[in-house]
C-alpha cells in the first residue's frame, strides 16, 4: 500500500466517506459490458445453484438449478448460460479492421510486413468480486474438456452442445483476468478499489455492499454506519438485509431458507420449484443492482488517455482467441508446458510495468505516490546551458537545472525520462546538484530533440517551465526472447513428446466421480 493510498484511508475515516484515489478512469469501461452474478451452492465445489446474467439493467435473465447435485439439471444450467453468453461474446467477432503486423516468413526466417484482422472491439464481462472471476476460471475449467454427444456418441453423460465452446471462453476470459490492466473480465470490486479509498479494512473492501456504502453513501446516513448495515444487518428471520455478493451464499440463508425448499422440491410438492426461483432471486438482485451502481459511478470518471492502448491489446487477445477457435485447435491445455509458463509470467511482469508507468502518466493523483516513493519529481527550469558531446559528430547534450521539492532517488549516471507533448519520451541522465542544493538537481538531455546539431524546437525545456521527470521508463521493454517449446531444456522438463516416444503413464480410471 502506498503512502498516498494510507493518506487518503486516513482521510476517508476523518471525513466518514471515501476518497478518491485517481482523478480519471483507468480501465476500460464498455458501453454494452455484459454483467454475470453467480451464486454457489455451499459444500459442493463449483456446483452452481443460479446465476443473473445480461447486459440490461432492468431485464436481466434468471437461471436456477433447484437441486445441485442433480448433473443433468446442472448440465442444463450450463447450456442456458451458454447460450446467453456466448451470442454476447460471438457477437464482436466478424466486425474488423486490418492492421499491419510483421510476422516471421516461413520460407526466409525473416519479418515480413502482413495485414492481419483485429476485431474492432471485444467483449467485457463484469462479475461482482474477486472471487467470481476464480469461478468463472472454475467454470471454464470444468467445461471446456466436456464432450457432447456429436463429438463422441458413446461418451457416458455428454454434455449439452455449446457448453465446451463457453468452457473454452471462460478459460481465456480467466486467463486474460491474470493480466494486469486488462479489461476482457473485471470485478467491480477490484475497479471501484482502485478508485477510491475506503476507511476500512481491505478485506471488508471485498463486500461490494459495504463498498458502496463508503462511496456513495444513502442521503443523510454516514458512510460507516451505512456499511455495516450493508455487512451485518438482519431482519427479523435472521437474514441479511444486504445478501453477500456471491458466489458464496449466506449459512442462515442456506439453513433456514434454502435447504427446506429444496427439500420440498425433492419431494414434488407443488410449486416448490418456483419458491427456489424466489429464493434464488431475493438473493442475485440486489447485488445486480449493486453491480450496476458500481457502473454508473465508475462511468462519472473521465477515461485516461493510455487506457485505450490496453483495451487494444484486449482485443488483439480476443481477436486471437477467435481465430484458434475457428482453426479448429483443442483446448487450452490443463497444465502448461515450461516455454508457456515462462512467457506468461513475462507478459505478466511487463504488462505489470508498463500499467504502473501508464497509469502515473495519466493521474496526477498516482505520480504524487511515485513522487513520494523518490521515483519521480515536478521541478521548476531555472536555467538551460547548451552544451555537447564528445565525438567526430557532436550532438547537442543541453544541461538543464531544476529547482524542485520532491527528493528523489538520483545518483550520478540514472537515467530519467520527460514526457512530451507530442506523446513522445525525452531521456536524460542525472549529473548533479548545482552548488550542492539537493532541491537543484541538473539533468544532461540525451534524446528527443531530434537527429540534427540544433534541437528541434520544443525539445529543449525553457526557464520557468514546469516539467516532471520519472526514474522508471515509461514504455517498459520485456526480457530476452524464451526459447521454442521443441527447444526446452532438460531441466524444465525437456522437448514435448513426439510421435515416437514413449507414451506417459496412463491416467486413472475413469469413475462416475469424474462426473460430478
Amino acid at each position: 500500500m502506498s503512502l498516498i493510498e494510507t493518506l487518503a484511508r486516513m482521510e476517508a475515516v476523518a471525513a466518514g466517506r471515501a476518497q478518491p484515489l485517481t482523478t480519471v478512469r483507468h480501465r476500460h469501461l464498455a458501453e454494452r459490458p455484459l454483467v454475470l452474478v453467480p451464486l454457489t451452492t455451499a459444500g459442493e465445489a463449483g456446483a452452481p445453484l443460479g446465476a443473473m446474467v445480461g447486459t440490461d439493467r432492468e431485464k436481466p435473465l434468471l437461471l436456477t438449478v433447484p437441486q445441485p447435485r442433480d448433473r443433468d439439471l446442472r448440465f442444463g444450467f450450463l447450456a442456458d448460460l451458454a447460450e446467453a453468453v456466448l451470442p454476447y461474446v460471438d457477437g464482436f467477432a466478424d466486425d474488423v479492421e486490418f492492421e499491419e503486423r510483421k510476422e516471421t516468413d516461413a520460407e526466409t526466417g525473416q519479418k515480413v510486413p502482413v495485414q492481419v484482422e483485429l476485431c474492432t472491439d471485444a467483449p467485457q464481462v463484469i462479475v461482482p468480486s474477486a472471487a467470481g472471476i476464480d469461478y468463472v476460471r472454475l467454470l471454464g475449467r470444468s467445461m471446456r474438456f466436456r464432450r457432447t454427444a456429436e463429438q463422441e456418441p458413446e461418451t457416458p453423460h455428454p454434455a449439452p452442445p455449446h457448453v465446451p465452446l463457453l468452457g473454452r471462453w471462460f478459460t481465456h476470459l480467466g486467463e486474460r483476468a491474470r493480466v494486469p490492466g486488462a479489461g476482457l473480465l473485471l470485478s467491480m470490486t477490484g475497479l471501484l478499489t482502485r478508485h477510491w479509498a475506503t476507511g476500512q479494512s481491505v478485506l471488508e473492501d471485498q463486500h461490494l455492499g459495504a463498498l458502496l456504502a463508503w462511496i456513495s453513501p444513502p442521503p443523510g446516513v454516514p458512510a460507516p454506519q451505512a456499511a455495516e448495515y450493508a455487512e451485518a444487518a438482519r431482519d427479523a428471520d435472521g437474514q441479511l438485509r444486504c445478501p453477500p455478493a456471491g458466489p458464496a451464499t449466506d449459512p442462515a440463508f442456506d439453513n433456514r431458507l434454502l435447504a427446506p425448499a429444496m427439500a420440498g422440491y425433492d419431494a414434488g410438492l407443488p410449486g416448490a420449484e418456483e419458491a427456489l426461483r424466489a429464493l434464488v432471486e431475493s438473493q442475485l438482485r440486489p447485488t445486480w443492482d449493486a453491480v450496476w451502481q458500481g457502473i454508473d459511478l465508475l462511468r462519472g470518471l473521465p477515461e485516461g488517455a493510455r487506457v485505450a492502448d490496453r483495451w487494444k491489446r484486449d482485443r488483439w487477445s480476443y481477436t486471437a482467441h477467435r481465430d484458434r477457435i475457428r482453426a479448429g485447435e483443442p483446448p487450452q491445455p490443463k497444465q502448461d508446458d515450461a516455454v508457456t509458463a515462462a512467457r506468461k509470467l513475462a507478459a505478466r511482469e511487463s504488462a505489470q510495468a508498463q500499467l504502473d508507468a501508464q497509469e502515473a502518466l495519466d493521474d496526477p493523483l498516482v505520480m504524487a505516490a511515485r513522487r513520494l516513493a523518490g521515483e519521480a519529481l515536478y521541478g521548476t527550469v531555472t536555467g538551460v546551458e547548451m552544451a555537447f558531446s564528445e565525438g567526430r559528430r557532436p550532438m547537442p547534450r543541453p544541461l538543464v537545472t531544476l529547482h524542485t521539492d520532491d527528493r528523489p532517488q538520483l545518483s550520478e549516471g540514472v537515467k530519467v525520462h520527460r514526457p512530451l507533448a507530442d506523446g513522445r519520451t525525452q531521456t536524460a541522465e542525472f549529473v548533479g546538484y548545482d552548488a550542492g542544493e539537493e532541491g537543484a538537481p541538473v539533468v544532461r538531455l540525451t534524446g528527443g530533440m531530434g537527429r540534427g546539431r540544433t534541437p528541434e524546437p520544443g525539445s529543449v525545456p525553457e526557464p520557468g517551465e514546469t516539467t516532471c521527470w520519472t526514474l522508471f521508463e515509461h514504455a517498459p521493454r520485456g526480457g530476452p526472447g524464451l526459447p521454442e517449446p521443441e527447444d526446452t531444456p532438460w531441466t524444465h522438463g525437456g522437448p514435448p513428446s513426439g510421435p515416437g516416444d514413449a507414451p506417459p503413464a496412463a491416467p486413472d480410471p475413469v469413475t462416475l466421480e469424474d462426473f460430478l
